[in-house]
């Protein structure tokens, strides 16, 4: 937990959406529906006679319709295509209708009851585009749904007591509790997967000792279904009993829903505070929202805790802050069109109006405004001191990678007086995770995030990995261009970052390279540079030879350790003769080729090309010598094929040593 005790007023990590949906409030001719499915706010008026208006996630999805007044609308929800409307007025029946481009087809509407005519309809749900599930008192009943036929087909049934229901679209599953068992505390949980339904292991959730002597049963608004780090939990608020009179503080438990054993409990949430609480899952942090002290807990069950071996207990990520105040514009104000000033209202945050839906959907039923909730990055580089710690609940967020790397390029800055021990752990975290989003199972995983249940053994994966390339931008150059930075403090954070890379079997790119050696360069730090070539600090590489070469008008011993550089690599023969010819070291080249490949099918002209422009007979005799003496190897004569087109260098040969010279034996002069 932050080593800060108090809420900081002005700091806020939470805010509600800019722009809100906005919608007609509540009201004796107004009523208002949400699918939590399609995030829709339908506002009903008069029973739909006088208008339907439905408002999704933008303010853009709009669909209006009248519909005939049957009576009082119980529930209402699009399926995810829009392409039908379910409706529920009847207490053992769903009407459908069929939609096209927004507009109710006339003569296209149809009734499905349920299987039981003494059961009575608690929910129903859209699965699919033509998969519904109804759930009743008496259990739960599967229909795919033909809506050319205008017609439903029961696929299955199963047969339980519903006492109250969660239900996620994202995860396909569906729970209930057991009305049967006295504390409803018995669940209950469906996975849905193609036209096929399988019922899961039930399993007991605990309940306080309260709630056993004032039989008091496990309460819907108490539990929440949703997916954290791409596993179903269901998350219970868990109201403690009173000792000596003295309340006990709340606590959420965690149970991980499982395929082949009961859900069990992995997880506590203490929340060092009693009263009412409601819950939003966002970007797989738990966010405890409590109306009477309007602030809400951020938890990150990733982050770690004390675990007992079998249920892990973590305390909030931060002191729980408030949501940054916001405004609306007040009624009745018009736009800077017609020459008015708009005024904006300050809203009351947390009102007791609010209504909370996972996984980030707030609504407010007297205002008319649906927002989405959002997390700010930014304000968490200062309410976390622990740079460690901040950089771990970073790299697991989405869209964190500007707030990773401004992190670290702040911590590399010798001006924030963070220690190398500390950057060199920011380094190794950064890279860890580079490594594990590259790995062959980085990708199967995140494909797998919408099926709800898998092995009950998972990895908590980073969001965003951050490549060498932005560290090398946005890290490494500003802190090597700031004036304030020693050369002394810039090479030791490079080397900290290669060695990061390496000890995670990351390959380093030559632009790091580049960076490190300019470094040292242009601080005249070239003993501590032939070093870290001699004892393999940074890799050999055909690019850090070439660079090296680059440097010899600067510090002539780069061309030796760049030659000694391609020589270890073993491919780069091609690259050190044409290193040596450029030095005329044409003998040494040959040398070099004779113990390397077979110097046969060796091309004599780019030699003796060199050799005649070095002005130097006696080389170009014996370069010419060589050649000779290996074409007597080769065809037994001395003399050059038409295709070599070395015409011109007997020639030369020739106007400095006679022609007798031709073809004469010498003594080996290239050992």
């Amino acid at each position: 937990m932050s080593s800060s005790d108090t809420p900081n007023d002005d700091v806020h990590y939470l805010e509600l959406s800019s722009t809100p949906i906005r919608f007609h409030p509540v009201s004796q001719v107004n009523s208002v529906f949400f699918d939590e499915s399609n995030k829709h706010v339908f506002t009903v008026r008069s029973g739909g006679a006088t208008g339907v208006v439905v408002k999704g996630p933008t303010d853009f999805h709009q669909i209006s319709f009248r519909m005939e007044d049957k009576g009082t609308l119980f529930a209402i929800k699009f399926s995810p295509d829009l392409k039908v409307l379910a409706l529920q007025r009847s207490p053992n029946s769903i009407e459908l209708m069929n939609f096209s481009g927004g507009v109710p087809q006339e003569g296209q509407e149809y009734t499905q009851c349920c299987k039981s005519k003494t059961s009575k309809i608690v929910c129903f749900n859209w699965i699919t585009n033509c998969e519904i599930v109804f759930v009743t008192d008496g259990g739960m009943e599967l229909y795919s749904v033909q809506a050319e036929r205008r017609q439903l087909k029961l696929l299955k049934t199963f047969n339980v007591n519903v006492g109250w229901y969660l239900f996620s679209h994202k995860l396909s599953m569906l729970v209930v509790s057991a009305s049967t068992s006295q504390s409803n505390n018995v669940l209950h949980t469906f996975q849905f997967r193609g036209q096929t339904v399988s019922k899961l292991p039930k399993f007991e959730v605990d309940l306080p000792l309260t709630a056993k002597s004032q039989k008091q049963g496990l309460q819907e608004r108490d539990c929440v279904l949703g997916e954290i780090y791409e596993q179903p939990y269901i998350l219970v608020v868990k109201h403690q009993a009173k000792i000596a009179g003295n309340p006990i503080p709340t606590e959420v438990h965690l149970y991980r829903v499982e395929k082949d054993s009961p859900a069990r409990k992995t997880h506590i949430l203490k929340l060092n505070t009693i009263g009412r609480f409601s819950i939003n899952i966002i970007d797989n942090l738990i966010i405890i929202h409590q109306q009477a002290v309007k602030t809400s807990a951020l938890f990150d069950i990733a982050l770690g805790g004390s675990n007992d071996g079998y249920v892990t207990t973590h305390t909030p990520v931060l002191t729980p802050q408030s949501i940054r105040p916001f405004t609306l514009p007040s009624s009745g104000s018009t736009s800077l069109l017609s020459g008015d000033v708009i005024t904006n209202t300050q809203c009351e945050s947390y009102s007791s109006m609010w209504l909370i839906f996972q996984p980030d959907i707030v609504i407010d039923a007297r205002l008319g405004c649906m927002w989405r909730l959002t997390l700010l990055l930014e304000p968490f580089a200062l309410l976390i001191p622990i740079k460690s710690t901040l950089i771990d609940f970073l790299l697991l967020r989405s869209d964190a990678k500007p707030a990773v790397l401004s992190v670290c390029r702040q911590a590399v800055m010798p001006s924030t007086k963070v220690s190398l021990d500390v950057v060199a752990g920011i380094f190794d975290k950064i890279d860890n995770h580079f490594q594990q989003g590259m790995s062959p199972t980085s990708d199967s995983a995140s494909s797998k995030s919408n099926t709800a249940v898998r092995s009950s053994t998972h990895i908590v994966r980073a969001k965003d990995t951050i490549s060498q390339s932005e560290i090398y931008s946005k890290v490494l150059t500003p802190l090597v261009e700031s004036e304030q930075c020693t050369s002394k403090h810039c090479i030791a954070v490079l080397v900290e970052y290669i060695r990061s890379l390496n000890e995670h079997k990351i390959p380093v790119q030559h632009i790091i390279y580049e960076l490190i050696i300019n470094t040292l360069v242009h601080n005249n730090c070239f003993y501590q540079l032939h070093q870290f070539l001699q004892y393999h600090v940074l890799t050999d590489s055909k690019q850090l030879a070439c660079l090296l070469l680059s440097l010899e008008g600067v510090y002539p011993p780069a061309c030796q350790l760049a030659l000694d550089m391609l020589k270890r690599l073993t491919t780069a023969n091609d690259e050190i003769v044409e290193v040596l010819l450029s030095k005329h070291q044409i003998l040494a080249a040959l040398k070099f080729l004779r113990s390397t490949i077979n110097i046969e099918s060796l091309s004599a002209r780019k030699f003796l090309e060199c050799s005649m422009v070095c002005d130097d007979p006696t080389l170009f005799y014996t370069v010419f010598k060589f050649f000779e003496q290996r074409n007597v190897r080769i065809r037994g004569s001395p003399k050059f094929l038409p295709g070599e087109h070395c015409d011109k260098f007997v020639d030369y040969f020739v106007s400095l040593f006679g022609a007798p010279a031709l073809g004469a034996e010498i003594p080996k002069l290239v050992q």
